[in-house]
């Protein structure tokens, strides 16, 4: 029976004590651990979550603090190993070198791993997701809303759509964008898709030369972007028009709905302003990773969101405001892949509405030359002001449709 009793009284105690031990360590937080991180830290981490990890940055040691050299075998400073170490990770050791700039100094990169797990797990997967489902949007579209065709009778005149140079730099753009879209699908998949398929001998030669395809290759891109930028800025400017095309969906979804548009109509405005503003950003992120360290764009960028705000309402926190110069190519890297990606599906919907989605509409860009008919159908106010500007010159001087 004491057996029993004294079992009681023990199991009870264990218990209190337990209790005050665990409410003395939610007060005293990491006092338990001597300042080290928890077992909850640990298991955060290994979740992918976001930790406060200051206690250890902070953690190298401290030289004035150390004992003095007493003998031969005496303390050498105030750091332990395991402190150096954590100085390097974090990019606070003082590291001096011979050559090099300031990349030359990091000697360990804390984001690596987290960047290569990006790149291979979502980055890759979602960005597959993205472009096999516009394709596979855009088949359904064709099997249900079929062709859209010409619904008036066809006049067997024909208007100038776009002239020599504008047809030049929109296939100077298109034409490189669908190059380094290949090329730069062959350097994020090549590992997983083309090694297994041709070897990695083959593999190798393929990449190299895909490097060095979309390395000099994106010039043309950035030349037609801007061409075309100035070309055709102030016809995409928006207007009243732009509302009643949205309104009808542009008459792509119900036959015979053609609602007004000027020479670009709300749709080709939006990819007008997607390329431009997405193309730009490609650009940009490109030039930061033609020339490494050179132009570092993030850590300035984050430190201009954060004193908007905008990070912290949308549950992000501060966004780092200092970067090693590895850290601003891996996000450059990753910005480059992303905006790519969006602007590739983006072009997917604009290349099957230019060519079999649409009847006539690929004149537009390979002759320059339009059926009259679809003119009036599409673009009706751009076709008015033609007929306007014809009717306003001398007789004799006028250029009718041919």
């Amino acid at each position: 029976m004491k057996q029993i009793l004294w079992s009681i009284i023990l199991s009870f105690g264990l218990v209190f004590s337990s209790t005050a031990f665990a409410q003395e360590d939610d007060a005293s937080e990491r006092a338990s651990t001597g300042g080290a991180q928890t077992l909850e830290d640990i298991m955060a981490r290994q979740r992918g979550e976001k930790i406060d990890d200051s206690f250890r940055r902070g953690a190298t040691g401290d030289a004035d603090s150390a004992a003095g050299i007493a003998n031969q075998l005496g303390t050498l400073g105030g750091a332990s190993d395991p402190e150096v170490w954590r100085a390097l990770r974090y990019g606070t050791a003082d590291v001096t070198v011979s050559t090099g700039g300031d990349e030359a100094r990091v000697l360990m990169q804390d984001g690596g791993m987290k960047w290569l797990r990006f790149r291979e797990g979502p980055l890759a997967t979602n960005g597959a997701y993205l472009l096999g489902g516009t394709l596979l949007v855009l088949v359904l579209f064709y099997l249900i809303r079929g062709r859209i065709r010409v619904d008036g009778e066809k006049t067997g005149r024909t208007v100038t759509r776009f002239a020599a140079i504008e047809r030049f730099g929109h296939w100077l753009m298109a034409g490189s964008f669908i190059i380094l879209g290949i090329t730069g699908l062959i350097s994020l998949f090549g590992r997983k898709v083309l090694i297994p398929a041709f070897g990695h001998d083959s593999f190798s030669t393929i990449a190299i030369g895909s490097k060095w395809i979309h390395n000099n290759i994106s010039w043309a891109f950035m030349l037609g972007l801007v061409m075309v930028f100035v070309m055709w800025v102030m016809h995409n400017l928006p207007s009243r028009s732009d509302l009643k095309w949205i309104a009808q969906g542009g008459g792509l979804f119900r036959k015979g709905v053609h609602p007004p548009a000027r020479k670009f109509n709300a749709g080709q405005k939006l990819i007008f302003w997607s390329v431009i503003i997405f193309g730009a950003s490609i650009s940009a992120s490109g030039l930061s990773l033609l020339f490494p360290y050179d132009l570092p764009m993030f850590a300035k960028t984050f430190s201009v969101l954060n004193q908007t705000g905008l990070p912290q309402l949308f549950g992000f926190g501060e966004l780092p405001s200092v970067l090693a110069p590895q850290e601003e190519m891996q996000y450059a890297q990753m910005w480059h892949a992303i905006m790519a990606f969006v602007l590739m599906a983006i072009i997917f919907a604009h290349i099957y509405i230019g060519s079999v989605g649409m009847e006539g509409a690929i004149d537009a860009m390979t002759t320059g030359e339009v059926e009259e008919q679809w003119a009036r159908e599409h673009h009706s106010l751009w076709l008015e002001e033609l007929e306007a500007k014809e009717s306003d010159l001398p007789e004799g001087k006028a250029t009718p449709a041919e």
